[in-house]
């Protein structure tokens, strides 16, 4: 099986980690944060100048420095066929 996986950062500290991706839409990523029976899933929601996504797991901030748009190419890019709502 093959997990995608990002890199976020934590605000308060600056530091860096990787997280697996366990679904990414353009309105929302959701990660796993650790492994085993100690992980955690987290909601990253885009920011409101749609630069970055954040969120927040047991009270500290993670944020994932990329913009929707790269982040819809990369849905895009994964499955071509998922293209958004049909007009009727």
């Amino acid at each position: 099986m093959n997990n995608e996986k990002i890199t976020v950062r934590q605000t308060e500290t600056g530091r860096t980690m990787e997280v697996v991706v366990f679904s990414k839409r353009e309105q929302a990523i959701e990660v796993v944060v650790g492994e085993g029976m100690h992980s955690m899933k987290c909601v990253l929601t885009p920011t409101r100048n749609g630069l970055a996504y954040a969120g927040s797991i047991m009270g500290r901030e993670i944020v994932y420095e990329r913009s929707r748009e790269q982040v819809k190419a990369d849905v895009e890019k994964l499955n071509p066929r998922v293209r958004g709502p049909r007009a009727r």
